[in-house]
């Protein structure tokens, strides 16, 4: 089954200066931290802020081409979790035709965000997400990082500085 998510957050991780995407079950307060790249961040943050770049970015050209060749992202599902990596899912629509394209889950956050698009994540990643939440391995244990992202505020999120 997948989970409806939406992003809580985007931030710096205190410990290793990584960025951090952090998702949130639209149902419940369960809440999954992703570490992704600074350019990822970049292009998450850029659609989040609204931020026009002069020229279009890798994720605004996906979107375009997606949109030219007649299909729609309807949805994206970051649907694995293996040795501390995520994987993801784009599925598309071209006519009657479903697609399913592999994807990295920043690139996937990012693009969902361009297309207006829902984010999912499968039961079985959030629940072991939410548990084992092991970002870097020199980074902060599972406990301390729960700790802070549970006390998280709404001005701790939403201001992301690169």
């Amino acid at each position: 089954m997948d989970i409806e998510v939406r992003i809580r957050g985007l931030m710096m991780d205190p410990a290793t200066n990584m960025p951090i995407v952090v998702l949130k079950d639209v149902s419940s307060d369960t809440v999954m931290p992703i570490w992704v790249g600074i350019p990822e961040a970049n292009a998450i943050a850029f659609e989040i802020e609204k931020v026009a770049a002069p020229r279009p970015m890798t994720h605004d050209l996906t979107r375009n081409l997606i949109r030219h060749l007649n299909a729609k992202l309807e949805r994206v599902v970051i649907s694995e979790l293996k040795d501390d990596t995520f994987y993801a899912v784009l599925w598309l629509r071209q006519g009657d035709e479903p697609l399913a394209v592999d994807a990295r889950p920043s690139d996937a956050i990012a693009l969902a965000l361009r297309a207006d698009c829902p984010i999912f994540v499968t039961e079985k990643v959030l629940q072991t997400a939410k548990l084992n939440t092991a970002g870097p391995p020199d980074g902060p244990t599972a406990e301390q990082l729960r700790g802070w992202l549970e006390g998280l505020n709404d001005e701790d999120l939403g201001h992301y500085k690169m």
